[in-house]
Formats: C-alpha cells, sequence, structure tokens
C-alpha cells in the first residue's frame, strides 16, 4: 500500500507540474533541419526548463508567414519570441549590420560573440527594438556564391539574376553589376528549380538545410567569404514581465552571449554539414584563393561598403568606425582564443 501511495503521489505531482508548466511559444520560419530549430532554440529551452524546474517551456511553431512579420508577430503579442534576418526589414536594424561588412574574416561563432558584446557596448541605446526583449544578436557563416554556371572572373556574374536577402548583400550586388532578386532563403529552392534565378548570395549549410544541392550546380567559396549575415533573437517585453523574479533570471541566463555564441556555433557546424552535403551530391565546388586573379577583382570591387556602413551610422549619432574596430578585434581575439 506505502509503494501505491508514493507512486500515485508521484504522478499527482507530475501532473500538476506539467499543468501550470508554461510555454514559451517560439514562431520559426526556417525548416526543421535548420540549426535554429535542431540545436539553438531546443538548447534554449532546456536551460530554461531546467533552471525554472520545469515551470517554463519552450514549444517552436511554424507556418507564421514571412521572416520580416516575425518582430510584429512578436511585437503584438500573437506569438512569444521569435528571431529573423535584419536584411528583411531594409531601415529598420541598420546598427547591427556592423558584422555584415566584408573583411571580417572569423567565423560565426566569433562573429556573434563580437556583434553581441560591440552592440551593447556602442549601440545599446539605439532604440532599434524597442517593444521588444533582446534575447540574442549572431551570424549564419561566411557568405558564398550558389549558381548554375562557373565563376572564373568577376564579369561572370555581371547581369545575371542572383538572390539576395538584404543587408549588406544589396551592396555587393550593385558592385558585381548582378540583377537582384530579393527572396527569404526558404524560397531559393523553388526560384533555382525552376530557373526564376541564376545562383543566390547563401551561407554553404544551406546545401544540407535546404536541400539547396539538390538545385545547384557550382559553388564558389571565396577565402573568407564574402559577407556575414545578421540574426536577432527577441521576445515580447509584456510576456517575459509577467514573470516571476525567479524565471526572468533563468530567461537572462540562458541569453545574451551565452544564446549568442550557442546560434553562432550551431551555424558553423552547419557549414560544416553543408559543404559535406554539397560534394556528396556532385557540386562543383570552386575554391578561390586569396592571391588570384578574381580575389582581386572581387576585394576591390567591395574595398569601401564598410565605409559606406560607417557614414550612414555616424549620421545617427553614433561612432561607426570606433564600433566596426572594436568588432573585428573583438572577434579575432576570441577565434584566436577558441582555436581548436
Amino acid at each position: 500500500m506505502k509503494l501505491k501511495h508514493l507512486l500515485l503521489t508521484c504522478v499527482t505531482l507530475l501532473f500538476a507540474t506539467n499543468l501550470f508548466a508554461q510555454t514559451i511559444r517560439v514562431a520559426s520560419w526556417l525548416p526543421p533541419t535548420n540549426p535554429m530549430n535542431a540545436v539553438v532554440i531546443p538548447e534554449w529551452g532546456k536551460a530554461i526548463s531546467k533552471a525554472t524546474n520545469g515551470r517554463l517551456k519552450v514549444e517552436i511553431v511554424y507556418g507564421m508567414g514571412h521572416p520580416k512579420s516575425m518582430w510584429n508577430l512578436v511585437e503584438d503579442g500573437i506569438v512569444d519570441a521569435s528571431y529573423s534576418y535584419h536584411g528583411y526589414v531594409p531601415g529598420r536594424f541598420e546598427l547591427p549590420q556592423v558584422v555584415e561588412q566584408p573583411g571580417l574574416g572569423t567565423n560565426a561563432e566569433a562573429a556573434s560573440y563580437a556583434l553581441w558584446n560591440t552592440y551593447q557596448k556602442y549601440f545599446a541605446k539605439s532604440h532599434e527594438f524597442d517593444g521588444l526583449k533582446l534575447l540574442a544578436l549572431f551570424t549564419h557563416g561566411p557568405g558564398q556564391i550558389y549558381s548554375n554556371f562557373p565563376i572564373k572572373d568577376i564579369k561572370d556574374l555581371e547581369n545575371k539574376k542572383i538572390r539576395i536577402g538584404g543587408g549588406v548583400q544589396s551592396q555587393l550586388a550593385d558592385r558585381f553589376h548582378i540583377t537582384p532578386v530579393g527572396a527569404p532563403a526558404p524560397k531559393v529552392y523553388e526560384m533555382m528549380q525552376q530557373g526564376v534565378i541564376d545562383g543566390a548570395f547563401l551561407p554553404v549549410g544551406e546545401m544540407k538545410t535546404l536541400r539547396l544541392a539538390e538545385v545547384t550546380k557550382d559553388l564558389t567559396l571565396f577565402p573568407n567569404g564574402l559577407y556575414m549575415g545578421s540574426f536577432s533573437m527577441f521576445m515580447n517585453p509584456d510576456v517575459f514581465d509577467d514573470l516571476s523574479k525567479q524565471d526572468q533570471e533563468a530567461i537572462n541566463k540562458a541569453s545574451g552571449e551565452v544564446l549568442s555564441v550557442l546560434a553562432g556555433k550551431a551555424w558553423d557546424a552547419g557549414d560544416v554539414a553543408g559543404l559535406q552535403s554539397a560534394r556528396e551530391a556532385g557540386v562543383k565546388i570552386h575554391v578561390v584563393k586569396p592571391n588570384s586573379t578574381l580575389a582581386k577583382e572581387v576585394n576591390q570591387r567591395i574595398d569601401n561598403v564598410a565605409t559606406e556602413w560607417v557614414k550612414g551610422v555616424d549620421k545617427k549619432g553614433f561612432n561607426g568606425d570606433a564600433a566596426l574596430s572594436y568588432l573585428r578585434e573583438t572577434a579575432m581575439q576570441y577565434a584566436a582564443k577558441h582555436k581548436e
């Protein structure tokens, strides 16, 4: 009887815990295979659930619309949290694009660490994220070129229809004299398959997560990539404020720099898997040598991209040059410290 009573008590307590657990619904616009959904959000959720003894749990919600609408969905309380790519909403999030500027030369983990800390140091009072609780700032891996044609000369890109995701990619498109086609990453498979575009700017990981190895003939890899892409993860502040102080502390502890680095590391791992997927699918991989004519031509075209960003930031009343220098130095120091 004592054993039966003990089991009944345990079941009752477990039911009560689940009954009163609060679910944080996180909207996602990328497929389940993407690092955000396969690694980042689940790991973030586990950390929060553990720290709150199960009072909070995280659920990923799919099919909520275009990635540019994620900020509004969270602001309006339709979902509790989400993440998205800054380039999808031109003009709103220009300061995080400090990390997108060509020439950084590190992986996503180092870049994400540097981005979070640079934003806190230089842009925390910018009001870009007013109406949202900022949880993380991070990047995908170095942006490369997917195409259905080989790129041996910079002129091979001219007038080609290339998908871009916004942000610094728009400036690259202008300098390469390509025909830019704006579209979210999940649309690229269909566009490549149907011949709507000739190629795309994307990190290598999408070869696997978006199955682009199936529709891509050539992958051109530049020494340090052409750019980095910046994202943020955010939460509805009212939902956060309604939580207990202990639960708020649990979310804060699992977010910020910790979550930013976690995301960057996951995107890096995705790039490794993506490159392997491209090789297995027979995609022609072209590694551009640093001293090659193509590399020199590209560097010449994008030489002053960062300068243009700095000018725009200075007009907003921030020190763009200092922020960019700090980010690059911080990223390189992190990369050197964590080099395997």
